[in-house]
């Protein structure tokens, strides 16, 4: 009888991801932090994540492929990243989070006003945690039409000082 490792990493894995049921629709990152990722020991989460993405590309948040390749100090230092830009975005008309995305992610922020582009209905400007460079943030412009926008690397301090600008061309 053979035993498929891979299938039940898989499923564990699955299942450390899951966040447990909620009756509101969450607003903000900080409110999808109940699954096991980011409640248990960083080193087990860390391990088990090393363990299941050995056997093939494997989901996870932005923050601990970032903490696997050494790029980031800690979880918490994630989850402070992701509260920096929920403070800044919360506190501004427009702003909106959706909390789903592709399994294993944490959501992004829409700005609400970009959806409304000037030939029409437009992709919003949005906001969204990436472990693709330091900064941690990528800003996709409004667009509109066939092709995909590009993300521009962002850091929480250029969003803070270019927000005005961005609610502006969006």
């Amino acid at each position: 009888m053979a035993v498929h490792v891979e299938a039940m990493l898989s499923l564990e894995w699955s299942d450390a991801l899951e966040v447990p049921n909620s009756p509101d629709l969450a607003s903000a990152p900080a409110e999808v932090r109940r699954s096991w990722v980011n409640q248990a020991d960083e080193k087990q989460v860390l391990a088990t994540y090393r363990a299941v993405n050995a056997v093939g590309d494997t989901p996870a948040p932005w923050w601990l492929r970032a903490l696997d390749r050494g790029k980031l100090g800690s979880r918490a230092e994630g989850h402070a990243i992701e509260d920096a830009v929920t403070e800044l975005l919360t506190s501004r008309p427009g702003w909106v989070y959706v909390p789903w995305a592709d399994f294993g992610e944490i959501g992004y922020w829409e700005f609400v006003p970009s959806e409304s582009g000037v030939y029409g209905p437009a992709t919003p400007t949005t906001v969204q945690f990436t472990d693709t460079h330091r900064g941690w943030i990528h800003l996709v412009p409004a667009h509109h039409g066939p092709g995909i926008a590009r993300p521009i690397d962002f850091t929480v301090a250029d969003l803070r000082a270019q927000i005005e600008d961005i609610e502006l061309i969006a």
